[in-house]
Order: structure tokens, then C-alpha cells, then sequence
């Protein structure tokens, strides 16, 4: 599958889960958001304003942001006072003798008078002042970044003008942006945006404009979804997480399909990285980029520090583990990898039975990374250990380390030329699935663990 392709199907599948509120959206950032970003960006709406604030026509709003301050609309407002005694303002004479005769008569110290004052609070402003704080709030958590010399922020904010000091300045001086109120929750209201967006000013047409596509962007429609996976602002450099995240779905969507049920989503955490639960009489736990280690899941590599005999092999893997440790004085275990996604199904918590499937990704064609691929994925089912015991064979005399050959996955992208089977590598000791076969076949397997 091609870019376009991978992101024909993401697109869909974003909008069947993680827009109906079901997929949790904090799995959706942590996989799309940029390897540099730290925790804060894993929350869902903040990665996808700092992918409003790194478009064009944003960048360029704020460019000439200083010059279009200095025409900013207003309205002269006049708020009429009764006083006694006493005149502030002008005298409004109409008034001021209907006042007298209807409620003070032969009163005459009452005067009414009118005082004109300058109103910012127009619908305008509050849009405005709305797409300001948007930007410089998101600006505020991301600075760090944004300063920095990544290949997305380049050309836009780390630029020959330095737009995030002269921002910070409009939003902390500038007299006109100030007196604007900060906009209720709720606005700006559609009508504000389009009162807006019919204004003679370039300025408020501008900021009703980009304020409906960050609007479009958070319900998650379409072409904003695809826009968002195409940007390399928001989405990884190559399509590796990409592809990842389509796997997943792909599980998602076939389990689903398979137990007749939606699963229940879960919030990712610290050291939890279970995405999606079936219950059921057989439950199935669904793990995504990690091992899962609240179940105490670990893939501990040989060499085995207790074995009695270890082979010169694993004696120099432990003698250079012990003389690393003591330099860098520190306590290194061998591990392999993580395998990309863990399905994990719970066959009875009374009986302590349990059955796996692991699952690696490769988006590749490469003969040799696939390879690789094949070697790591054995080497998951091999080392995969429960409370430190392995879970495959680990009885006396069972060599059986893969399980029983439905246990082991390794997705790959689409090959050229042509390869075994599902129903030809039934008996070796792992799959291999191009990603054009997953969608077809991977209930065939998982029906084999389940």
C-alpha cells in the first residue's frame, strides 16, 4: 500500500472510531504526533492546534497581524445616567424632562444625562480575539519546538522575522487586543462568525475563515483529517507510524467484526498501553507499540543469567553486559525490542491459561528488513515472559519456544512478487501477511488463538 493509499484507508477508519468518541484520542496523538514532542501533545485537541498554528495562511495572519491592528473596528455606545444635583455628561433635555414629570415632579435638581463610550466587545473582535488567544496559547505550550531547528518549523515560525516574540508583545501591549474581552467559552457564536465573514475588513473575513477550519479540523471532517495525515507538521517523515496505525485498526475493526460487540476503549497511561477490550467469555485484550507491562509481559533476551553452562556465545553476551555495567555503573539486562502490537486473550483468570499474539511491522519491501523482521518476531515469542516465567515451552524437555505457529505475526508491505500462502506456511512457526492480504485473512489466524 502507498501513502495515498495508507491514507485513504486511515482517513476512514479515524472517522468510524476515534471521531465517534469510541477510539481514545490520546492513542491517535501519541501515534501521529512528531517523535520530538513530549506527553503534553498526546493530548488530542493540543496536537491538532499546533497543526492549525503551523499552516500558511495562519503564519501569514499573524505576519500582518500589527499592521491591521492599527484599523481595528469599534462602536460608540451611549449609556444614559440619572443623577441629582449633579451633571455628568451631557444633558439629555427630552429625557431628562420626561424623567422629571413621570417620576419627579416639581424635582428640579434630576438631570439625565448621556455618556458616549467605545465598545470593542463587537462580534468581530471576539472572533478575532478568539483566533489570537487560539494561536498564542498553543504557541506558549509548543515554544520550545517551535524554536528549535526542526524540518517542520523551519519555514514557518523560525523564520527571518521572529513572529513568536511579536506575537507575545501583541497579545501582552497592545492597547486595542486588551480592551477586547475574553470570549466566553461558547464563542464565537456562528452568528459572530458570520457577521464576521461578511465584514468589509480583510482582517475579520481572514479570522472567521481560519476559525471555521480549526473548527473543521476538530470534528474531524475529511478532508481536514486528510490534511492533517498528509502534513509532515503533524504526521512522521515517512509513513512507518502510519502503517502502524493502520495494522491496528485492522485489528480493531476485524475483532469487532469477529465477536459481534464493540470493544471497550481504553485511556492510554503510564506503563498501560491496552487500546481496546472485548469481553466475552473468552476476553481479548488489544496492546499497541509496547509490551504490556501492567500484565507483567517482558521480552528478556538470552543469554539466561542462571544457566548453569552458558555457551561461549552467551558468555561473551554476559561478560560484556557485567563490564559495561561496571563503567557506566549501571544494571543492564538483555531485552529485545517491542513488538508493535500484543493481542492478548484472557481464556480463564481462574485457571491462569492464557494465549497470545504477536504481532510485528514492517513497512517495507526490503528483503533483508523483512528478514530481519521474520528474526525478531521469533525472537518475541521465543523471550515473551510472563511474571518471569517464559510462555513458551518452558515445561521440561519442550522446545516448542513459538508456540503453536499461530502465535507469531509479521505484517509486511506489498510485494511484487508473488508468495506462499496463508494455507502454505501453516506449518511454520510463524505468518507473514502483505498488508493487502491483512483485511482477508487475518481473521483466519486470529480464529486459530481465540
Amino acid at each position: 500500500m502507498n501513502r495515498d493509499q495508507l491514507l485513504e484507508q486511515l482517513t476512514s477508519d479515524i472517522l468510524a472510531y476515534a471521531m465517534k468518541g469510541s477510539f481514545p484520542e490520546r492513542e491517535l496523538a501519541r501515534s501521529i504526533k512528531p517523535e520530538q514532542l513530549d506527553e503534553r501533545f498526546e493530548e488530542y485537541e493540543l496536537l491538532l492546534d499546533l497543526h492549525f498554528i503551523l499552516q500558511d495562511d495562519v503564519v501569514e495572519f499573524i505576519r500582518q497581524l500589527p499592521e491591521h491592528l492599527r484599523s481595528i473596528r469599534t462602536e460608540t455606545r451611549t449609556t444614559s445616567r440619572t443623577r441629582r444635583g449633579t451633571v455628568d455628561g451631557r444633558i439629555n433635555w427630552g429625557d431628562t424632562i420626561k424623567k422629571r414629570y413621570s417620576q419627579y415632579p416639581r424635582d428640579s435638581s434630576i438631570f439625565v444625562c448621556d455618556n458616549r463610550s467605545v465598545d470593542y466587545d463587537i462580534p468581530e473582535n471576539l472572533v478575532l480575539k478568539r483566533l489570537i488567544s487560539v494561536v498564542h496559547r498553543t504557541i506558549r505550550e509548543a515554544e520550545e519546538y517551535l524554536r528549535a531547528d526542526y524540518d517542520w518549523v523551519s519555514e514557518t515560525w523560525k523564520g527571518s522575522e521572529d513572529l513568536i516574540d511579536e506575537l507575545q508583545r501583541i497579545v501582552e501591549r497592545n492597547v486595542h487586543v486588551r480592551r477586547i474581552r475574553e470570549p466566553e467559552t461558547y464563542e464565537p457564536t456562528e452568528r459572530m462568525l458570520t457577521t464576521a465573514a461578511d465584514s468589509r475588513h480583510e482582517v475579520y473575513r481572514n479570522a472567521a475563515s481560519l476559525l471555521r477550519g480549526r473548527q473543521r479540523l476538530l470534528r474531524g471532517e475529511p478532508d481536514e483529517i486528510r490534511r492533517l495525515l498528509e502534513e509532515t507538521a503533524i504526521a512522521p517523515d515517512d509513513v512507518d507510524s502510519l502503517f502502524e496505525l493502520f495494522v491496528l485498526f485492522r485489528f480493531v475493526a476485524t475483532l469487532e467484526e469477529m465477536r459481534e460487540s464493540q470493544p471497550q476503549f481504553k485511556t492510554i497511561a503510564t506503563d498501560r498501553q491496552e487500546v481496546a477490550r472485548f469481553e466475552g467469555e473468552k476476553e481479548i485484550a488489544l496492546y499497541h507499540d509496547n509490551s504490556a507491562r501492567d500484565r507483567k509481559l517482558s521480552f528478556v533476551a538470552v543469554p539466561d543469567e542462571d544457566k548453569e553452562n552458558p555457551s561461549r556465545t552467551d558468555q561473551v553476551q554476559l561478560i560484556a553486559q557485567e563490564v559495561a555495567g561496571n563503567y557506566f555503573k549501571k544494571d543492564y539486562q538483555n531485552h529485545t525490542g517491542r513488538p508493535d502490537v500484543i493481542v492478548l486473550e484472557i481464556i480463564s483468570e481462574d485457571e491462569n491459561e492464557h494465549e497470545y499474539l504477536i504481532v510485528e511491522v514492517k513497512n517495507s519491501t526490503n528483503e533483508d528488513t523483512i528478514r530481519r523482521g521474520v528474526k525478531e518476531t521469533l525472537e518475541y515469542l521465543a523471550f515473551l515472559r510472563v511474571n518471569k516465567e517464559y510462555v513458551f515451552g518452558r515445561e521440561d524437555g519442550n522446545e516448542d519456544y513459538f508456540g503453536s505457529g499461530w502465535n507469531g505475526l509479521l505484517v509486511v508491505q506489498d510485494l511484487e512478487e508473488e508468495t506462499a500462502s496463508l494455507r502454505e506456511q501453516s506449518d511454520r512457526e510463524i505468518a507473514i501477511l502483505q498488508a493487502s492480504e491483512l483485511e482477508a485473512e487475518l481473521e483466519a489466524i486470529l480464529r486459530e488463538v481465540v
